[in-house]
């Protein structure tokens, strides 16, 4: 099969999962949504555009490993919404006013903790399984010339280097992360297993030690939240290169 192969270097990157009232949690892989929102923005699509989306998250499949430890903060945020400058504030989103509502909770101090992964390297292998559009061809030229700025899981985690790497030709995605040479990572700490997630149905892996596991990847595009699960295993990769 053909594979693309990303590399996410960033101060902070968040792959997001499922949320908790005010807790913005991560998860440790990026998932099918994560990767889709990602495509969607480099080829100019927009919120509105859920059945293309939708269509392309089904359609995609995504493995990745670690090539150097991230380290897991969070960042508190905090805001008084009654402080008499953020009263009756229009708030301006996509280039439409959003009116301020009459509630309670838009006149009181809102709380967020956003977690993030710090300093880390990763990198992921992904494929489109299925006829339609986007072809991995129009995802590759998006990626080197992306239509918007890209970002890693929110607009805050900017990439330190250009996310796509190259295309590459394997048997699976794990075969195509184990034959990709581990990134050049400076001072920074080395796993001492490098570890990865891959769609169960490309078997068990190396060794004995993957993990099976259900990840809640799957995004409703129309509604905004999680949606539905993949299954994957998790475990030590060796890479051969």
């Amino acid at each position: 099969m053909d594979c693309l192969l990303l590399r996410f270097d960033a101060p902070l990157m968040s792959f997001g999962g499922v949320c908790v009232d005010n807790l913005n949690h991560t998860d440790l892989f990026p998932g099918r949504s994560m990767i889709t929102g990602l495509i969607g923005n480099a080829l100019g699509w927009d919120h509105a555009d859920t059945d293309r989306l939708r269509d392309l998250q089904e359609r995609l499949r995504v493995a990745a490993r670690w090539d150097a430890d991230p380290r897991r903060i969070i960042d508190y945020q905090t805001v008084d919404l009654g402080q008499e400058h953020l009263v009756d504030t229009g708030w301006t989103t996509r280039g439409m006013v959003e009116e301020r509502g009459a509630g309670k909770a838009t006149r009181e101090t809102h709380i967020r903790y956003r977690h993030y992964l710090a300093n880390g390297v990763l990198t992921a292998a992904v494929t489109l399984v299925g006829e339609g559009y986007p072809a991995l061809g129009d995802i590759l030229a998006a990626l080197r010339h992306p239509a918007r700025p890209l970002f890693i899981g929110r607009k805050a985690c900017l990439p330190a280097t250009p996310i796509f790497l190259r295309k590459v030709e394997a048997a699976s995605l794990l075969e195509a992360l184990r034959n990709e040479p581990l990134a050049d990572i400076g001072p920074r700490a080395r796993p001492p297993l490098v570890t990865a997630r891959w769609p169960a149905e490309e078997g068990h892996g190396d060794g004995p030690h993957a993990v099976a596991g259900d990840v809640y990847d799957r995004r409703d595009w129309p509604l905004n939240m999680p949606r539905g699960l993949h299954r994957y295993f998790e475990g030590p990769l060796e890479i051969t290169s």
